[in-house]
């Protein structure tokens, strides 16, 4: 029987994952909490524009993709007292609010790490400095495409390509919101139609294209596998592919560990 087994949400993009006993999806196709700050370059702190939807391309703030160094920066984020924790090796980076005064020490002291991170020469781009956090701590809106969804990938598919790659790989370097197991390896790039996961019917959007994000090992930000050219290479495909995007088809709803998965048929 396939089940949910691991689930997770990213309150800042690009770094921590936080894992969940249950989610809260909501009806817009996003999880709750998930992706709720971020660290924006200097000259992109507004959304973009991508046909009537807000859009914040991850090229334009901290992420893994460009720079795999902020692996190593254990983000915490308390929703009830709009805390947000940075640390590194156990020594606490910054901890404060969500003020004007706090978002600016926590935007210094990730600024100074990545200063002296192998990554720090990207950050002398045009445009980039000074770092800004934004987001108000409970509006999920800094997904990597504009329109949200919910990520989904099984644990069988992670299992395959760890046994292909001479680095670790587990779920985490994959980012998604479920973890699915019980399925065979890839099964999921197969679904089409509606996937009910507990009391939450969604319908399969399509497969996730993957960046060089899964590259960067998540305990140390070390690129140390060469993920997208093994999923071309070994696995055959045109476009490195890992898990699928869902929406929720008739409103939102809790998704908990442990709760079957059922493709629909037709």
């Amino acid at each position: 029987m396939a089940v949910v087994s691991e689930l997770y949400r990213y309150p800042v993009k690009g770094f921590t994952p936080e894992p969940r006993t249950e989610l809260r999806v909501q009806d817009d196709g996003r999880i709750a909490g998930d992706r709720v700050l971020a660290f924006r370059f200097a000259d992109a702190t507004e959304p973009e524009d991508a046909g009537g939807l807000e859009s914040w391309p991850k090229s334009k703030g901290l992420s893994l993709m460009d720079f795999p160094s902020i692996a190593r920066v254990r983000a915490v984020f308390d929703a009830q007292t709009g805390l947000l924790r940075l640390s590194e090796d156990g020594r606490v980076l910054a901890e404060a609010g969500l003020d004007e005064a706090g978002r600016h020490e926590l935007s210094a002291a990730v600024t100074a790490f990545v200063e002296r991170s192998a990554d720090a020469r990207l950050l002398q781009r045009p445009g980039v400095l000074p770092l800004h956090l934004v987001g108000d701590g409970r509006t999920a809106r800094f997904q990597d495409r504009a329109r949200g969804y919910v990520s989904l990938h099984g644990a069988e598919t992670v299992a395959d390509v760890d046994a292909a790659t001479p680095a670790p790989v587990d779920s985490r370097r994959f980012r998604s919101n479920i973890v699915v197991s019980g399925i065979a390896p890839w099964a999921e790039l197969d679904w089409s139609g509606h996937v009910r996961i507990g009391g939450v019917r969604f319908e399969v959007q399509r497969p996730i294209g993957r960046c060089a994000a899964i590259t960067a090992n998540p305990d140390d930000g070390r690129r140390d596998a060469r993920l997208l050219r093994i999923l071309t290479t070994e696995f055959g495909q045109s476009e490195a592919t890992l898990g699928v995007l869902l929406l929720p088809a008739d409103g939102g709803g809790v998704v908990r560990v442990g709760d079957e998965v059922v493709v629909e048929a037709g």
